[in-house]
This record gives structure tokens, C-alpha cells and sequence, in this order.
């Protein structure tokens, strides 16, 4: 496996970080000496994350237990572990958290020490946002078709730091079978696992026209071992979507009540319903969703839409831990939110010369 690599973007704003599994691509927006020491800080850090969470890996594939947190030696272990444990009353394990936390601890890397107006990192659809009091952040929902608006205003007065979506259409395995789920919440590690916890409960069991296989027969090497993950969603009546959709919408409703997220957006056949962003306060999103982002009742689940990671993420293997989701995921907008490595890109090696190559327009 190649070692860690930074690449500027084309558009020479925009980072872009891989190692293995990992891709994501950051953005900081302030003084150009202040984003470019949070460049190299990003760099610095990104060179150890794979590392640090392989060392760990059999136990990160372990279940979590409700309320009862393990001790992990890595900082982004711990992050994934605390993300899990308040939401592990049915079988999960802190990799249902995996991309929102790299996503977590890149921001914070990138940030520390620096005065920034904003940032933002992008882990494969997985956001995580850094606002300085009065700025914003515009983000944008992918692969939703005519049913969404594709953009919401995240201000630094709403306490919603975290994007992450979920779906069986995405990369990651679901046991469930919503096109997609997309959380709002206080991190992105937060909103990546209550994102899997909703998706997998919108459900039909049994339904005949839905197929699943052990997630072992797909990848063997992953969490789920013998788990039936949705494979393939037949036609459903839309009564029966209905019934799936609402038992998605109890578990975000008890999450929201429980204060464990902000907001969720369930997708499923067309359909679509909401949790909580009624609540988020205008100075987040004007009056109200229907007002700010449109919402419909159609949903185009094959649609990419203008914004989206499906270039990025199309021949990485299912359960890589830069998991990333194609459908329904919502991401920054600043500047337009790249969905991979654009032509004319320069790049190198993180350990050979990255000080020369981070040049800020």
C-alpha cells in the first residue's frame, strides 16, 4: 500500500489527503499564513491516523456496549468508541463511526492554534465543520433528485458540527433499507453512527421483495461476520414504505429527544421524512425546512445530483475505513465541493517536501 499522500486540487484551494482507505480533502479559509500552517498541521497528523486505527482494528470490530466505553489507546478510536456506546442497545461496533471520526479528528488537527474563519473536512461524503462566531458554512445534499433543494446554511450559532449519511445504496453495509439517512449533529463521528443506527431501522424483515446476503459472503474481512445486509430492494407498495419509514423516523425521534442528534433526512422509494430541523433555530435555517431547503415528496434514488463522492469512492472496497456513502450525503459547498483528484492536480508524498508544495493563493 502507497504511504500517506497530500495533493492540492486544481483549483489550488483545496487539500486533498489518501492513505489506503482514507481519502478526504479539507478546506481552511483565513490568512494565508494561518491556513497554511493548519495545512501542515493537517499533514502532520493524517501521517499517523491509518496507522494508529490498524493497531486497533480487532477490538474496533468489536460490539460496543451500551454506556460502557472501552478504553482505546488512539485519539480517533476514542472518538468512535464514544460515538457508539449511547447508541449500542442493538449490535454495533465503533467502525460505524469510523469516517466521521477521521473526519473529527482532521478538523481538529487542522484548527488547533490557528485563527480560521471556517474549515471544513470532507471524509468520503462524512463532514466535519469548524465556524468562527458569525461565519457559515453552505452545504449541499447529493442524489436527491427533484424532492430537495440541494442547499442548507449551517451557521456558528447552531450547534451542528457534523454531517454523515447512510443507506444501503452507500459503500458501507446496512441491515436495513433506506436509499439513504442523513444526520445532523454535534460531530461528524456523532452524526456517521447515529446515520447507520436510523438506516438500519428502516426496515421491512421479511419482505420478500427485499434481498440480503452474510456480510461476511461480500467482504470477509469485516464487523458484521454472518449479519444479513440488504443486497437488493424490490417494488414496495407505499403503504409498506410507509411502515419502514416510520420505524426509521421512532429511532431519530428518540435520538433527537435523547439530544444525541440535531436533524435527520430518511430517503426511501420516492418518500421522504424529517426529524427535528422544525427545531434547528433560524439563525441555522431560515423559518423553517420546507422554507429553507424545499423539501418534497419526490426522491430520485439513482439520481448523483452536482455534488456527491461517487468519482471518489467507485473502486474503493466496500468496508474501507474511509467508508463513504453516494447517496443522499450532504456536503460543503465552498468553493464546490470536489468528489475526487481533479485534472491538473499537483501532488507529492507527505514526507517529501509537502512545506514546498503548500503554496496559498
Amino acid at each position: 500500500m502507497q504511504g500517506p499522500q497530500a495533493h492540492w486540487l486544481a483549483d489550488g484551494r483545496r487539500l486533498h489527503l489518501n492513505h489506503g482507505p482514507i481519502d478526504l480533502i479539507a478546506e481552511a479559509f483565513g490568512e494565508p499564513e494561518e491556513c497554511h500552517a493548519a495545512y501542515e498541521q493537517a499533514v502532520a497528523r493524517f501521517h499517523t491516523v491509518l496507522p494508529e486505527l490498524v493497531s486497533e482494528l480487532p477490538e474496533l470490530r468489536c460490539p460496543a456496549i451500551l454506556d460502557r466505553p472501552r478504553a482505546f489507546q488512539g485519539s480517533v478510536a476514542r472518538r468512535m468508541e464514544a460515538a457508539v456506546v449511547p447508541l449500542a442497545r442493538d449490535f454495533l461496533t465503533p467502525m460505524a463511526a469510523v469516517a466521521g471520526a477521521v473526519a473529527d479528528e482532521m478538523i481538529g488537527a487542522l484548527c488547533r492554534g490557528r485563527r480560521l474563519r471556517k474549515a471544513y473536512v470532507n471524509n468520503g461524503g462524512d463532514s466535519a465543520l469548524f465556524l468562527a462566531p458569525g461565519e457559515r458554512i453552505d452545504a449541499a445534499v447529493a442524489a436527491t433528485g427533484r424532492g430537495l433543494a440541494d442547499r442548507i446554511a449551517i451557521r456558528a450559532d447552531v450547534p451542528v458540527r457534523g454531517i454523515a449519511t447512510s443507506g444501503w445504496r452507500g459503500r458501507s453495509f446496512s441491515l436495513g433499507i433506506a436509499d439513504a439517512v442523513t444526520v445532523l449533529a454535534r460531530s461528524a463521528a456523532e452524526a456517521d453512527a447515529a446515520a447507520t443506527v436510523i438506516a438500519n431501522a428502516v426496515d421491512l424483515p421479511g419482505h420478500p421483495a427485499i434481498r440480503r446476503q452474510p456480510a461476511r459472503d461480500l467482504a470477509p474481512d469485516n464487523d458484521l461476520g454472518e449479519r444479513l445486509v440488504t443486497v437488493e430492494v424490490g417494488e414496495l407498495r407505499g403503504n409498506e414504505v410507509e411502515e419502514a419509514l416510520g420505524r426509521g423516523l421512532a429511532v431519530a425521534d428518540r435520538l433527537c429527544e435523547l439530544g444525541l442528534i440535531e436533524g435527520a433526512a430518511l430517503f426511501l422509494c420516492g418518500q421522504l421524512r424529517v426529524c427535528n430541523f422544525a427545531r434547528i433555530p433560524p439563525s441555522g435555517l431560515p423559518d423553517s425546512l420546507a422554507q429553507a431547503t424545499g423539501f418534497g415528496p419526490s426522491f430520485d434514488p439513482h439520481s448523483r445530483g452536482e455534488i456527491g463522492c461517487g468519482d471518489l469512492v467507485r473502486n474503493l472496497p466496500t468496508q474501507a475505513i474511509g467508508e463513504a456513502k453516494t447517496v443522499g450525503s450532504i456536503s460543503p459547498l465552498e468553493g464546490e465541493m470536489a468528489g475526487g483528484p481533479e485534472g491538473g492536480a499537483q501532488g507529492c508524498h507527505v514526507a517529501d517536501g509537502f512545506k514546498d508544495l503548500l503554496r496559498i493563493p
